[in-house]
């Protein structure tokens, strides 16, 4: 049997992460989105992982060169398990000149040469910043010995983070069969680079790259952009996809990732996410409710060294919230039984905290105990038991 505890907090008073895939119309009242023009798109809080609103999120599109994203995430993980290093040299073999080689007619490129020697750190700036074709072949020689087995990576980290609606082909996301992504799979994508790895993150903001003597700007346009604060990702364009981006804004705590796939031209898509990017920034806020650790309350505790024991969440815990909805949040816990016995451990699951918005709950979560309680003395167990029985 539930015991309702009316214990009630105002999110203002809770000092204050971990991820919630919550969707917009989970609060009482939600702020009315814009009209997007695009094939699909996504606005995600980077914090929680919350959609704050999406259309056509799950279709399966072309990504053009988003695949980019994950050839880099791939880099990544091979740097973090040692497997290569940043410094490493690469020299670049025939596989990546574009010289006679139709499939990279007309692309992006780094410009590379056979022959040419560059470390993994550059092959990624010119992967990340020239959007080069080129760049990711060697790399992927380099870190799987051909183009086949490092999109057999790719895959891999597909399934492993959960990527339902995407599939590779390529290294570099010219259109191939059977290749596609969604732009909710690009969001979270996006989000585990933020978040995997910072060193290499920054090269996401690069203006521009200079390889051979050659100059190149970004294609991401937003990082001009001098209302935001944008700071990354991807742009990407063939004729089957049309025009994608990918653009992260950050504004104080608050991070958004906004996805738009198959706009009409390079302008468009820019204007599309900034429009995303800045309704987000105006309606929602990045809040921690609750913080691991913390006690929200203190429950009687029957045959115990103690009477009372604290309890409270074994997380932090964040939220984008609707600003207009902020004064209404409040929190309420919930014992499993009736009565809590010792002894019993320090973050033990007693319960739960339940999160409402007006009268709708909106999120729930663990309960635990902050101490441990052991088992009182012959006297006081007794004494317990006649007054519990009383």
């Amino acid at each position: 049997m539930l015991l309702k505890r009316r214990l009630f907090i105002a999110v203002s008073l809770l000092a204050s992460g971990i991820s919630s895939a919550l969707a917009a119309d989970t609060f009482a009242v939600s702020p009315q989105p814009p009209a997007v023009q695009a094939g699909a798109w996504v606005l995600m809080d980077y914090t929680t992982g919350q959609i704050l609103t999406a259309g056509n999120e799950h279709q399966q599109r072309n990504p053009a060169s988003l695949t980019k994203l994950m050839t880099g995430y791939v880099i990544d993980r091979a740097i973090d398990s040692h497997r290569i290093s940043a410094e490493d040299v690469v020299t670049v073999g025939k596989d990546a000149w574009a010289k006679g080689n139709p499939v990279f007619d007309g692309s992006s490129l780094m410009f590379l040469k056979p022959g040419d020697r560059l470390t993994v750190h550059d092959l990624s700036r010119g992967l990340i910043v020239d959007s080069g074709n080129d760049a990711c072949v060697a790399l992927a020689d380099y870190v799987a010995g051909g183009q086949p087995q490092f999109v057999k990576m790719m895959n891999n980290y597909v399934q492993k983070l959960n990527l339902r609606d995407t599939h590779f082909e390529t290294v570099h996301g010219l259109d191939a069969p059977g290749q596609h992504s969604s732009a909710y799979d690009l969001a979270v994508l996006s989000r585990a680079i933020i978040h995997g790895e910072p060193e290499f993150y920054h090269m996401y903001s690069e203006k521009s790259l200079t390889w051979n003597g050659i100059t190149q700007q970004n294609r991401n346009g937003l990082l001009w952009d001098k209302t935001l604060k944008i700071d990354g990702l991807k742009t990407g364009h063939t004729s089957g996809a049309g025009f994608n981006l990918i653009a992260s804004a950050v504004e104080g705590n608050q991070r958004l990732i906004a996805v738009i796939m198959g706009a009409a031209s390079s302008k468009g898509r820019e204007d599309e996410a900034r429009k995303l990017l800045v309704w987000g920034q105006q309606n929602y806020a990045t809040v921690q409710i609750l913080t691991r650790g913390k006690s929200i309350g203190n429950e009687r505790i029957w045959y115990g060294d103690k009477e009372n024991v604290a309890v409270g969440p074994d997380r932090d815990f964040w939220m984008a919230l609707p600003k207009t909805e902020i004064e209404h949040i409040k929190a309420r816990y919930v014992l499993n039984g009736k009565e809590l016995d010792a002894p019993i451990a320090a973050h033990q699951s007693v319960g739960e905290i339940e999160l409402y918005d007006r009268d709708k709950v909106v999120a729930r979560m663990p309960l635990t105990t902050l101490d441990s309680v052991e088992k009182g003395g012959l006297f006081s167990r007794l004494s317990d038991y006649l007054h519990h029985k009383s």
